[in-house]
């Protein structure tokens, strides 16, 4: 039996390559094994190559794997672009339908199924995919009924006839292949499930989760890739909790809508990609002026531009850091797991009521699309903390406004909703002084720039860095952010295999730097290297800015639209130690 294995379906988009692969992973999460997926699709709605991987385990990971296992071809293109991947003695099922080759340099078995055939003989060639999960599924010798309570589920609202006929399509693709290959691949059995309850989806839907349970009850938002999946799942859950989704004509009504929300003391967010962001820009420095909080997810995809809007790219830091105009108070911070999303999502309302800043939640499209297996989230931590808001405003002696932006000595002024009693007070986004009345005494200009730039000289969030550090004077440090934690930790297991001592690093607070807690494990390492999917090394020159240590620091950086793989980081790490 063997531990893990790497399973890939590819097609035309379109061609129910998704749903095929949603089926398999919900059966295989049914049995209780740890999964990682990765999407690589097409900026289309229909044509063009796609495929979604699966990596399949006994044990936790967060990687894509080196290599692959079983890929499933609808065409001779998928085999084409993705047989490379197979490891020696891998096996190909294929639509007999289009005469399936294999590459002459691909040591790799193939079955050719009449996918298309049989599907057509029940009634409808949508059907294939059906057919294709059986054949794949029955190879690895997983028992069929799990899989048919998956097509159930998928399907059941369709009612029992077409319930029956996935079933159907699921037990030929299964027996033909089984009669083909002598029964299960018995090298390609894997070891039983710990069977502990997982869940099992994408960081997109842990964010909208994260959002609910932190009290957010409406999402303004204009769809955009990848992002979408966050409105797309609080529009069905939303309203079961009192709250809505409103989908906007463009980012700068989205931003400005949740800046007015906010204001008006509903937890509101936003959710975008870097194009949309960038329209952001001027609203988010109304928010700090106005110090009103204000939730923003950016799921970073290849840029610039339209760039690569369904590819893995991690290039909007600098954007989030400097972007906006003048001088503002800001969180930046980066979950770097599923569970990240959801607790970190909670965690960016609470700081940006306490703080009264805009706070933004940086992830990447391999964190926010990837569905990944992960722990049931912990209700019983979540808190909701509203920082200094007030219910009661009785005003002072003779004082005819609430002081909102009042000089404390934190720098965090009470804050008031609208319609409070003796809670009256301007807001404006030009310069104002503590009543909101507008301002251009010098005087008051360096008050108030202070008080909202130093507000932020206490902020710490729960593991600014994540470290797993064994080695008091390692010859590696390596630093990561967002999804490319796992992958390298993997490359780490190797190194030390090889005699490299290493320790890591996962930065999450991108914005204030924590520079304290970090310069510490630098000073330790005899070389660092910075992981990330951007070309013009931005976390790199974070760490420099910040830290210091120019001179050990080096970068090892990817921007082909795809995540890092464990081979790649272990092959650059070797080289550059």
């Amino acid at each position: 039996m063997i531990s893990q294995l790497s399973w890939k379906i590819g097609g035309q988009q379109g061609e129910g390559v998704e749903s095929t692969d949603r089926i398999f992973s919900t059966a295989l999460n049914r049995l209780g094994y740890y999964l990682y997926g990765y999407r690589h699709f097409s900026s289309r709605i229909k044509g063009g190559h796609t495929n979604n991987k699966i990596r399949i385990s006994t044990a936790p990971m967060r990687a894509i794997s080196d290599d692959l296992d079983i890929l499933v071809a609808f065409d001779q293109e998928s085999i084409d672009l993705n047989a490379h991947e197979l490891r020696g003695g891998g096996v190909i099922v294929a639509d007999a339908k289009f005469n399936p080759t294999v590459p002459e340099d691909v040591n790799a078995r193939l079955f050719a199924v009449p996918i298309t055939s049989i599907a057509e003989e029940l009634g409808t060639s949508l059907m294939k995919n059906m057919v294709a999960s059986g054949a794949s599924w029955a190879l690895l010798g997983l028992p069929l009924e799990v899989f048919n309570k998956a097509v159930e589920e998928e399907f059941g609202r369709k009612g029992p006839a077409i319930v029956e006929k996935n079933i159907e399509a699921v037990k030929r693709g299964a027996e033909f292949v089984l009669e083909q290959a002598g029964g299960p691949l018995e090298d390609f059995r894997l070891g039983p499930a710990d069977g502990k309850q997982k869940l099992f989806i994408i960081g997109n839907e842990a964010i909208g989760l994260g959002a609910i349970a932190g009290g957010c009850r409406l999402m303004s938002a204009y769809p955009i890739t990848p992002a979408s999946e966050i409105m797309e799942y609080l529009i069905k859950k939303l309203p079961k909790f009192g709250g809505t989704v409103v989908q906007t004509e463009d980012e700068i009504a989205a931003v400005t809508m949740a800046i007015g929300a906010n204001y008006a003391g509903v937890r509101t967010m936003t959710a975008s990609a870097g194009p949309g962001l960038s329209l952001m820009m001027e609203a988010i420095g109304l928010s700090g002026m106005t110090e009103q909080p204000l939730v923003i997810v950016d799921t970073q995809r290849g840029g610039p531009s339209t760039g690569l809007p369904t590819k893995q790219e991690q290039s909007d830091l600098n954007a989030m850091v400097y972007g906006t105009h003048g001088e503002i108070p800001k969180v930046v911070i980066a979950p770097a797991s599923i569970e990240d999303c959801f607790y970190d999502t909670i965690e960016a309302f609470n700081i940006s009521e306490e703080y009264q800043v805009p706070v933004i939640v940086m992830t990447d499209l391999q964190l926010s699309l990837g569905k990944q297996s992960c722990e049931v989230f912990d209700y019983s931590t979540v808190e909701i903390r509203r920082g200094k808001l007030v219910q009661d405003a009785p005003a002072e002696d003779n004082a005819e406004q609430f002081k909102r932006f009042e000089f404390t000595e934190d720098g965090i002024s009470p804050r008031v909703l609208p319609g409070v009693k003796g809670g009256l007070h301007h807001v404006t986004g030009v310069e104002h002084d503590e009543v909101g009345r507008p301002s251009e005494s010098a005087v008051n200009r360096v008050k108030m720039m202070d008080k909202r730039l130093n507000k932020l000289n206490t902020l710490q969030i729960r593991d600014a860095i994540r470290v797993d550090a064994p080695h008091e004077s390692p010859e590696l440090l390596i630093i990561g952010m967002g999804s490319t934690g796992g992958t390298i930790d993997e490359a780490r297991e190797r190194l030390a295999a090889d005699g490299v001592t290493s320790n890591h690093v996962t930065i999450r607070q991108i914005h204030p730097f924590p520079t304290a807690q970090l310069a510490p494990y630098i000073e330790q390492a005899k070389r660092v290297i910075v992981v990330e999917n951007n070309a013009t090394a931005q976390l790199a020159a974070q760490v420099k800015l910040h830290a210091g240590y120019g001179d050990k620091i080096k970068s090892l950086l990817k921007y082909d639209g795809n995540p890092f793989l464990p081979a790649e980081v272990h092959k650059a790490c070797k080289e550059m130690n």
